[in-house]
């Protein structure tokens, strides 16, 4: 089966700055995929080069089959992005501003779709206003609505929940994962880890501008994620336990990591065996910010090739 994204070798320069190395990965239609890493990591520049808004200095993207380059416009009708800044024109109403973005793709006789995206956005009450008027939140809203008039098979998020409050995200993940149990292929890039770790079911992590991790949440949690424990002892030091490190912490709580289960029951026999006295006691499940620290600390590195589809 086609890739609903092929990226093979993608690399490129702004000047001295290598934005972005061979980065290669396909991501699979009605996948529900995460594209994650720092600032500066490549993450968009690697969005604007499947966009076909950059071309990329070696290398080769298609979107559902379509080069990005060669065959720009099939390739750019089958995706739609939602980009992290707010780009909007001032002079039109909610409505209108979508009836023009369905014009560019050359779609007509559209208000029935614009109607229900804009229920779906809880926009409907705002379809008439003009977008100078919209609060930072609504006006992502209209983001979102624009990158899917057209109906695209790719749906790419950068930062869509930037600056948005609880109720206004919780109802567009709801949108969003209703798009992709219809089958829309759905690309995500955040700062939000916990909405990576509930929503995409793959993440691909970028440092520097190279993939450095590239496989399906859970595994990612199971190879470079262990378990967190928060502790107070009635003592400053504690016994040296195979699989449990000490990392930085606020406050005047101790807290490791622990490598496994099996780690956390040695760690507390050492403590029982030395006599000492647990005042308080917490373990944390494995979590992707974890994973995404260690990765972006040069703590390990996943090999992206055997995990590519």
């Amino acid at each position: 089966m086609t890739p609903a994204v092929e990226i093979r070798c993608v690399s490129k320069r702004y000047g001295a700055l290598r934005a972005l190395a061979e980065v290669s990965l396909d991501i699979a239609e009605g996948e529900f995929f995460g594209l994650l890493g720092p600032n500066g990591a490549g993450k968009t520049t690697l969005i604007s080069v499947a966009a076909g808004l950059v071309r990329a200095d070696a290398g080769q993207v298609r979107i559902h089959g379509a080069d990005v380059v060669s065959d720009y416009r099939r390739a750019r009708r089958s995706l739609g992005v939602v980009p992290q800044e707010l780009v909007f024109d001032p002079f039109f109403t909610v409505r209108e501003t979508l009836r023009f973005q369905s014009g560019y793709y050359g779609v007509r006789h559209n208000d029935a779709w614009i109607d229900e995206i804009l229920h779906h956005l809880d926009l409907g009450a705002k379809a008439d206003t003009n977008m100078r008027a919209l609060s930072g939140g609504m006006k992502r809203r209209v983001l979102v609505a624009q990158a899917l008039v057209h109906r695209p098979r790719v749906v790419v998020l950068d930062e869509p929940t930037a600056g948005v409050d609880v109720e206004l995200r919780q109802g567009l993940w709801r949108f969003v994962r209703q798009m992709n149990a219809d089958g829309h292929t759905i690309v995500l890039t955040t700062h939000y880890l916990e909405e990576a770790e509930q929503l995409c079911t793959r993440i691909a992590m970028l440092k520097a501008g190279r993939v450095v991790a590239l496989d399906s949440t859970r595994n990612l949690l199971a190879t470079f994620s262990g378990l967190q424990l928060r502790l107070r002892l009635d003592r400053t030091e504690w016994p040296a336990v195979d699989g449990v490190e000490r990392v930085p912490a606020e406050g005047d709580a101790m807290v490791l990591r622990l490598r496994d289960y099996v780690a956390l029951e040695s760690l507390l026999q050492a403590l029982r065996e030395s006599g000492t006295t647990i005042r308080e006691f917490e373990v944390a499940p494995p979590d992707l910010e974890e994973v995404f620290l260690r990765l972006m600390r040069g703590s390990g590195a996943a090999s992206p090739g055997g995990n590519a589809r």
